[in-house]
C-alpha cells in the first residue's frame, strides 16, 4: 500500500472530498466542480483514482468524473499517473524539486504544480496553455474521515 513517506507526503488511501475551480481565461468564463476523490489499491501495487462529483459552468451543470492509476516511481517521493487506459499521464510529487511536471495533449500544452499542506490536505494547480485552450484549474483536496 502506497502511504505518506517522510520525503513525498503523497496521499493515502481513502477519501477526499475535493473542490475546484475554473477559469477560461480566454473568455473570462468562471465555473466549479465539487465532488469525492477516492484513492484505492490497485493490483499491481498503486492507487486508482476515481474522482465524482458535479461540474458547474455556464452551459453544463451535472455530474462529472475521471479515472487514473498511480503507480510508484522510480524516485520514493513521486507517483506516476497514467490514465485509466494506461496511457502516461504525469508524475505526483510534493518535493520541491519534483512537484511541477507537464503533459503534451496535441496541441496544447498542461503544466500541473502540486502543493502539500499537512496530512489531510493538499492542492494542485494545471495551467493549460496552446492555440485551443487557455485554462487555469486550481484544485483542493481534504481527507475525509
Amino acid at each position: 500500500m502506497l502511504g505518506p513517506s517522510p520525503a513525498g507526503n503523497l496521499p493515502v488511501q481513502g477519501n477526499w472530498a475535493v473542490d475546484r475551480q475554473l477559469l477560461d481565461r480566454s473568455t473570462g468564463t468562471h465555473g466549479t466542480f465539487s465532488g469525492v476523490v477516492r484513492f484505492s489499491p490497485a493490483d499491481d501495487g498503486g492507487l486508482s483514482l476515481r474522482e465524482e462529483g458535479t461540474m458547474r459552468w455556464p452551459t453544463f451543470t451535472g455530474p462529472a468524473s475521471r479515472e487514473y492509476l498511480l503507480k510508484p516511481a522510480d524516485r520514493p517521493d513521486a507517483l506516476d499517473v497514467f490514465f485509466a487506459d494506461g496511457r502516461p499521464f504525469h508524475r505526483m510529487s510534493f518535493t520541491p524539486e519534483a512537484s511541477q511536471d507537464r503533459h503534451w495533449c496535441d496541441p496544447d500544452t498542461y503544466r500541473v504544480a502540486y502543493n502539500y499542506q499537512g496530512p489531510d490536505t493538499f492542492s494542485y494547480t494545471w495551467d493549460v496553455t496552446g492555440p485551443r485552450k487557455d485554462l487555469l484549474l486550481t484544485s483542493a483536496l481534504k481527507r475525509q474521515v
